[in-house]
């Protein structure tokens, strides 16, 4: 009797979980899936004429990825193009979230080892940001790097250079932007992984005559890899699929894959190819965090 009462109470508790459980559930469902799936479906129908999509299945989409067809006689070629988008998008989301690494890690172990209330006022400092839209931010970068911006005309002044330095509309500006929208997002969970780490660890390297690249290599990074994986997924991903970015300061010659699926849905009038590419992405980025877990369970397991 009393088993079967702990299998209803079981069974009971069990409905009164799913039951809570059902609200986000639904939302998860229908909120999030529901518009991934319509994309997913879009990517498989022929374009319309004016936008939209025509009902009939096509694989158009996927092939113009990295194909585009000739008007003329019908053949297909590389998409020049499209390939020189992608590597692009690659190559500043990781060189944005390298360099975030390089500046936010001296900055996060600084903000760690001062004192309680010096901690406070400097993640407050480092918080400040998003206090701030992030259209306002990537403007603010857009004054001081344009022709007639600060820069530049501090330079000219002190007769550095005597004509303006073009760094707007350059992959270097949307690399500026990027690394200076994200770097918060690499220093705080570096910061939470540096505030618990022990301090006697480094003691007890030093007494082993270990160097300093030594005690960095062998002590500090495998405690605060935790922290680097958490960081580098929050500075890679939105990076990757950045889009506001991108589209003031790198302009319409340097645009990433957000403004190529933006540019789909829009001018283009190929919502197929938005819709593919959009998945793309949603793959890339998916791909992106197996790799991270994977080299993460691998190292722990190691341990």
């Amino acid at each position: 009797m009393s088993s079967a009462a702990e299998i209803a109470a079981e069974r009971k508790e069990r409905r009164r979980s799913w039951l809570l459980s059902a609200p986000a559930l639904f939302v998860l469902l229908f909120a999030a899936s529901g518009p991934l799936l319509i994309i997913l479906v879009y990517s498989f129908l022929p374009p319309g004429k004016y936008g939209n999509v025509e009902w009939g299945f096509s694989l158009d989409a996927w092939v113009g990825i990295l194909y585009s067809r000739d008007i003329f006689d019908g053949t297909y070629k590389l998409a020049d193009a499209h390939l020189t988008i992608f590597w692009r998008s690659l190559k500043l989301s990781l060189y944005t979230t390298l360099f975030t690494f390089l500046v936010g890690f001296p900055t996060a172990w600084f903000i760690a080892t001062r004192s309680a209330q010096m901690r406070a006022v400097l993640l407050f400092l480092i918080t400040i940001p998003f206090w701030t839209n992030l259209l306002v931010r990537t403007f603010a970068i857009n004054q001081l790097i344009r022709n007639e911006g600060v820069v530049n005309t501090f330079l000219i002044w002190t007769g550095v250079i005597d004509t303006p330095i073009q760094i707007v509309y350059t992959d270097f500006a949307v690399f500026l932007g990027m690394t200076y929208v994200y770097l918060p997002l690499m220093v705080l969970p570096l910061y939470a992984t540096i505030d618990r780490f022990d301090m006697r660890l480094l003691e007890a390297g030093c007494d082993l005559y270990a160097s300093r690249w030594q005690v960095l290599r062998h002590v500090i990074v495998p405690v605060v890899k935790p922290g680097i994986i958490a960081g580098s997924i929050l500075v890679f991903i939105p990076s990757l699929g950045a889009y506001v970015t991108p589209r003031i300061l790198g302009g319409g010659r340097n645009m990433m894959i957000g403004n190529f699926i933006d540019l789909q849905f829009g001018a283009g009038r190929n919502w197929p190819l938005g819709a593919a590419l959009s998945v793309t992405l949603l793959l890339a980025v998916a791909v992106a965090l197996f790799v991270y877990v994977r080299y993460a369970t691998r190292d722990d397991n190691r341990v």
